[in-house]
């Protein structure tokens, strides 16, 4: 990736200054991955790619301009176009001058060894390559056939503040702490004409985190993810970097079938032409790994804003179409709902392990992550000081002598949180409020750190702590319904989403768990709903995954 170097919008980068930067500050893309690119997005030397327009971002010291030069010029010959006819076909920026300089040098070079005469050399490669910063540059509106390269991987806080307000305010995804390289995708998509492509080989990491939410939003509203190509093992570039690179090509259209591929590091050059040979023949579904690829159509990419599923492509095509046939598990039709336990903001004075510490009714007794260890629920005897009433507010202290000497023992230290500074005259409240009908009802908990799946049944009784999620329903059998979940099905949806920490903990978040597909209960049979449930009663992941097939209607899970 081209990493530019940054200066003040209103001041020109000082020599020595750009000297280091085009020295120390980029890395190139090889050869071979530009030419999969170019070939992926259509830009190949068989079309009259001198009626076409094509624009480079962040043109370096010509990597990609090599092979875009070398495609127009064979397109030229071949359609016996002059070479005046392609003025307006190419336009490559770069922020650097001196990196305008080596790229229009190249070109020249590479023009003039294919035999075009030097006046039509000088004039094209004047017009092809400009200086500028292509964030913050003049663009036509559907100017472009094409936008392909390798954008900068730049904090945006690492920018000076006065280029990076410049950026936020000409691109409207770059929220938070965003890279550099979000503007690019979003400046190059507004660029396309209808049906024109992008094609980046950029980090991934805009797919999955907070920062890449507005990208996504607008790629999933206006346009086509036609491939992921995950590259995270191969030797992209030519120096050495850690940048967990992936090729996209994106369309302006409305969104049709996708490629997801992921690669090892044995993919390189030849292993590039069979998948792109895969590709070419849509009655192959899937690639099995083959020279250190594999690869999967879907009917669509996945919607939304939230964070795009990871995970082989093979299993990404499996989850798209349950995805496709079957409802979320949070569900307003069998009143199913996913939420978390009560978090106080000071768990060292409103849980307690003696029963009698207030008054009886303010004592709420609840269920802790240590209690669902075994898979079956052990309650350990925790109770929640409970500082809410039967309808949901506050109760009156005055009302309740020994709670209001409790709490008012540690009022110091309950008005130093957030939620109290807020609001100091409720003060000693929860950050949560409590549901009071949630402890009566039966229901799921599932521990929010765990290295598998670990659904474990209340009967009632218990009211469950933040460390904990938990599952209700109106019409669901609680324990077939946790078989589904201690599946390696229900798992491998949370895998694809969820955050996964150090040691491979996974993180059973309420925003993962509603990422799962459940079946219509109805709809499961008899049998499947017994072996559902008998397998949940056993803790047997295997016997409620081979029933959990079934009622998926599924014959396996792909690795």
């Amino acid at each position: 990736m081209v990493t530019q170097a940054l200066f003040d919008v209103d001041e020109p980068p000082p020599p020595a200054a750009l000297q280091e930067a085009v020295r120390h500050g980029e890395v190139f893309t090889r050869r071979w991955v530009v030419e999969l690119i170019l070939d992926l997005v259509g830009y190949t030397a068989d079309r009259d790619l001198a009626a076409l327009r094509l624009v480079e971002p962040a043109c370096g010291q010509g990597a990609f301009l090599g092979p875009i030069v070398q495609r127009l010029s064979q397109s030229c010959r071949a359609h016996r176009r002059p070479l005046s006819d392609a003025a307006e076909s190419l336009r490559a920026l770069d922020l650097l001058e001196g990196n305008v300089e080596l790229s229009r040098a190249l070109v020249r070079e590479r023009l003039t060894a294919d035999g075009w005469e030097e006046a039509q050399v000088d004039s094209v490669t004047r017009g092809w390559v400009h200086q500028g910063d292509y964030l913050l540059a003049a663009h036509r509106a559907a100017e472009a056939d094409f936008v392909v390269g390798n954008p900068p991987y730049i904090r945006l806080e690492d920018v000076p503040d006065g280029r990076m307000a410049a950026y936020r305010s000409a691109c409207s995804t770059m929220g938070g702490r965003a890279d550099v390289y979000v503007g690019f995708y979003e400046v190059g998509l507004r660029s396309l004409k209808p049906g024109g492509k992008l094609g980046f080989i950029c980090a991934d990491r805009w797919m999955r985190n907070q920062y890449g939410r507005r990208l996504r939003q607008m790629v999933t509203q206006r346009y086509s993810m036609d491939l992921v190509l995950v590259m995270h093992d191969v030797d992209t570039f030519q120096d050495q970097v850690s940048a967990y690179p992936a090729i996209t090509v994106i369309r302006n259209a409305a969104q049709g079938p996708a490629i997801t591929a992921d690669t090892t590091r044995e993919f390189g050059q030849d292993e590039a032409r069979a998948l792109l040979r895969w590709i070419a023949d849509p009655a192959q579904n899937t690639l099995v790994e083959e020279g250190g690829v594999k690869a999967a159509r879907l009917p669509h990419w996945f919607p939304g804003e939230d964070s795009w599923p990871t995970a082989s492509p093979a299993r990404l095509a499996v989850l798209e179409k349950l995805s496709e046939r079957f409802r979320p598990l949070e569900d307003e039709t069998t009143g199913t709902r996913v939420g978390i336990g009560v978090a106080t903001g000071a768990d060292k004075v409103f849980i307690t392990e003696q029963a009698d510490l207030v008054e009886e009714d303010r004592m709420l007794p609840l269920a802790m992550a240590r209690d669902t260890t075994t898979g079956h629920l052990n309650w350990g005897g925790s109770y929640l000081v409970n500082p809410w009433n039967a309808a949901g507010a506050l109760v009156d202290l005055a009302d309740h002598p020994r709670l209001r000497a409790y709490l008012t023992r540690h009022k110091a230290a309950l008005r130093k949180r957030h939620v109290a500074v807020r609001q100091p005259e409720r003060w000693y409240k929860t950050i949560d409020k409590v549901d009071p009908r949630l402890n009566t009802r039966a229901k799921l908990l599932l521990p929010d750190m765990k290295q598998v799946i670990h659904p474990v049944l209340d009967e009632g009784g218990l009211y469950p702590h933040h460390n904990l999620y938990f599952i209700v329903s109106d019409v669901w059998d609680l324990r077939v319904l946790g078989g589904l979940l201690l599946s390696n099905v229900a798992e491998a949806f949370v895998k694809a989403y969820a955050v996964r920490m150090r040691g491979g903990t996974l993180r059973f978040q309420a925003q993962y768990l509603r990422k799962i597909r459940v079946p219509d209960p109805a709809e499961i049979d008899v049998q499947t709903s017994k072996a559902l449930a008998d397998a949940f009663e056993r803790r047997d992941v295997r016997a409620a995954t081979q029933a959990a097939l079934r009622a998926y209607g599924i014959a396996d899970l792909p690795e």
